[in-house]
């Protein structure tokens, strides 16, 4: 896949924010039309979202910003539709999505705050205490935290507003406790932090395995959802910030594992040069990402926590959406030959692993036939390094792989591999860029 064409694509996109407007009528059928959710993000670095959605009895807030201050800037934006508030609802515990509850339950009195059990309890307990840490590093965080009025039973539906939602509550992963809200009737998901648009997570509570699992149960808690609302960055569909969450945990444990290997330089440390190179990769794969926190040295501290994380984990236990890389014979055998001979540069294997009418679609471009592929694969894949991150697709004759290629042995990019496979040999194979 040609890192020209790359940078063309990556040049071209545009990230839009979510804005108050209304749906398009539904002409065959009784439904009213549908708006979608309002959004205020705080500033950078540090931005949060909040949503408003239109309900029958009013709007329905999803999550309440940092401080009173940002909480302050969206209650103008959300006054301005001059629809009542019927409902707040609360993602999790962490400070920057409940600092703003007080300012809004002022404006809204009669807007009842809303959180599952888990997350009531998280709050009031504060047993990591996130409220002084937060009230030390920012000034505007409120001396007193605003905790919910009404908490439901995990996993329960809930019926605020005139709407229903469907709810779940996942454990010991980007926080300690979250709870997600589903629209079964729009598809959809608000999912606080558990899945974000193009940010710079914070890993600091040491739990990635534990969010790798969350992700995979969270796609098939709701497989239907179609959109994600995240706590931080643009929403987009909700396949892609999921996969694209996953991505990033498991780019970060597959840089740090090696570090903390006992035959690294010092064992189970992680050192200045260790961390750097892999702060370096890190902005490298993932530039100009904004942090979710006002914290410069996130990179770094994800990385320590991480360390100590995979310092104490047993690979042999090891749960699959946690491991580095697929399992041993998940991969059909002419695809782990083309990807053995990617990494060990042998052209005349990975051509041989195509039957002689194969075609390879590479973004939109189509080399057909074993001799054009081989030229192809001679000018653009060999001498890159081709990890395949996740089997996505699995079916008799057809895989789908999420990979990450890296051209010249550093850097690179994530992908989609589709091979279609007859027999021994690839027939077919799509190659889709993973962003």
């Amino acid at each position: 896949m040609n890192q020209r064409l790359r940078r063309l694509l990556a040049a071209s996109s545009a990230v839009c924010a979510i804005a108050w407007s209304a749906g398009c009528s539904n002409v065959d059928g009784p439904k009213a039309p549908q708006a979608q959710p309002g959004r205020f993000a705080s500033p950078n670095p540090g931005s949060v979202n909040t949503y408003w959605i239109q309900a029958p009895d009013g709007l329905i807030l999803v999550d309440t910003l940092r401080t009173p201050a940002d909480a302050r800037k969206a209650i103008t934006e959300i006054k301005k539709t001059g629809k009542p508030v019927a409902a707040i609802l609360l993602t999790h515990s962490h400070p920057d999505h409940v600092g703003g509850a007080g300012a809004f339950h002022e404006a809204f009195p009669k807007a009842p705050i809303h959180a599952s059990a888990a997350t009531d309890k998280a709050m009031r307990e504060d047993k990591r205490g996130f409220y002084p840490l937060a009230r030390s590093a920012n000034p505007a965080f409120p001396a007193k935290v605003t905790y919910a009025d009404r908490s439901f039973p995990d996993g329960s539906p809930l019926q605020v507003g005139g709407l229903r939602f469907e709810t779940a509550t996942f454990a010991e992963g980007e926080s300690d406790t979250a709870t997600v809200y589903y629209r079964p009737d729009t598809g959809a998901l608000f999912s606080g932090d558990l899945a974000t648009g193009k940010v710079t997570p914070a890993l600091i509570e040491g739990n990635s395995c534990g969010w790798l699992q969350i992700l995979d149960r969270l796609g098939k808690r709701f497989p239907a959802a179609k959109k994600i609302y995240p706590g931080h960055g643009a929403p987009g569909p909700t396949t892609t910030l999921i996969d694209e969450q996953r991505r990033y945990l498991q780019r970060i444990r597959g840089l740090v594992r090696p570090a903390v290997a006992p035959n690294s330089p010092q064992g189970t440390t992680v050192t200045p040069g260790e961390q750097k190179s892999i702060t370096t990769e890190m902005d490298r794969t993932y530039p100009g990402r904004p942090p979710v926190a006002d914290l410069p040295t996130i990179v770094q501290e994800n990385i320590k926590a991480v360390a100590r994380e995979l310092s104490a984990e047993d690979l042999a236990k090891t749960p699959a959406a946690c491991s580095d890389k697929p399992q041993e014979g998940t991969l059909p055998a002419p695809a782990s030959t083309y990807v053995g001979a990617v990494n060990g540069g042998d052209l005349d294997a990975l051509a041989g692993a195509f039957a002689p009418d194969a075609e390879v679609v590479d973004v939109g471009r189509r080399i057909q036939g074993r001799a054009a592929i081989r030229a192809w694969a001679k000018d653009e894949v060999i001498g890159g390094k081709l990890t395949v991150t996740k089997v996505v697709g699995n079916r008799p004759g057809y895989q789908r792989l999420l990979v990450h290629f890296a051209p010249g042995g550093t850097g690179g990019f994530d992908a989609y591999y589709a091979f279609t496979v007859v027999g021994s040999s690839i027939t077919r194979a799509e190659l889709t860029y993973a962003d």
